[in-house]
């Protein structure tokens, strides 16, 4: 009995390894570490409270992490971890829209903390020290950043797709009067259910979409600059037909966003009008049908 007994010593002790190693082993396995873990491989969208700016998260059926702009300051930093599991500190695409700080800002921290695998910008030229501190940090990271300058689509699996659909031409380098008509728009599918991405961009741009006859169709829609009337025009709104519209913006702002205007247009045709200075982060969660508002 006792020669056996450092055998089973020994065995316990394996089999304690083998234990703690499948606790541990989340940090071994590959970048896409949240694959699987959505509700029923659902779609899942977070429109967090940043301020007076934007940012969203969707985490996609497959795995995938997508941050588009990171708001001002760092509070995305507070923002993040509510979304993303201990484990999970890899953001698979950072798309920022423009450089506007309100967008900008946020994404130097994140850049800091996560591991960010690949980059959409425009290359648009700016001078502001946080965009250009952004840039330096993605240089000395030599991180891959991909220049949107036409309509493309980028399969996240499991029928979902992300469609870049503006701008259409090559900003990359070049000073534009107005940076808000130089963000990139994106609209994201999941089977039957759609999601219209439109930065800062006001109504010249909704101007050259209408015109170039981009489908724009979606259940929601995160509206431009923050619900300012220089966005949200009477007719791209027909056209778009959201049951919900996304308004990021900070508390008493000084902006005076949203325009009441705009939140009247809205209500008008019956768009289900939904806060961040009111509501907080607002939470969406698609299985491909059905869109759920703030289950998580």
């Amino acid at each position: 009995m006792q020669k056996r007994l450092p055998k089973l010593l020994f065995l316990v002790f394996i089999l304690l390894a083998l234990g703690l190693l499948a606790l541990a082993g989340w940090q071994f396995l590959p970048d896409k570490l949240n694959i699987g873990w959505a509700r029923d491989q659902d779609l899942q969208i977070s429109f967090f409270d940043i301020g007076q700016g934007d940012a969203a998260l969707i985490k996609s059926p497959s795995g995938h992490n997508i941050l588009i702009d990171g708001g001002p300051g760092s509070k995305i930093l507070e923002c993040l971890p509510k979304e993303l599991s201990w484990y999970d500190q890899t953001i698979d695409l950072m798309i920022l829209t423009h450089p506007h700080s309100d967008h900008v800002d946020g994404l130097i921290p994140v850049l800091k903390r996560y591991d960010v695998k690949q980059i959409l910008s425009t290359g648009v030229v700016h001078s502001s020290p946080t965009y250009l501190a952004w840039l330096d940090i993605v240089r000395e990271q030599n991180i891959p950043l991909v220049i949107v300058d036409r309509e493309q689509i980028i399969n996240l699996g499991n029928d979902c797709l992300l469609q870049l659909i503006y701008p259409l031409t090559n900003l990359s380098g070049r000073e534009v009067n107005n940076l808000n008509n130089s963000s990139i728009v994106a609209r994201l599918t999941y089977k039957d259910t759609s999601f219209l991405f439109m930065g800062d961009a006001e109504i010249e741009v909704e101007q050259e979409l209408i015109q170039k006859g981009v489908y724009l169709e979606s259940n929601v829609l995160k509206t431009g600059h923050h619900g300012s009337d220089t966005s949200s025009s009477e007719e791209f709104l027909n056209l778009v037909k959201p049951e919900y519209a996304i308004v990021s913006s900070g508390k008493d702002n000084s902006f005076g966003h949203p325009s009441l205007r705009v939140i009247k247009r809205l209500e008008r045709i019956g768009v289900k009008i939904l806060r961040t200075d009111e509501l907080g982060t607002v939470r969406m969660r698609s299985d491909g049908k059905n869109i759920i508002i703030n289950d998580k």
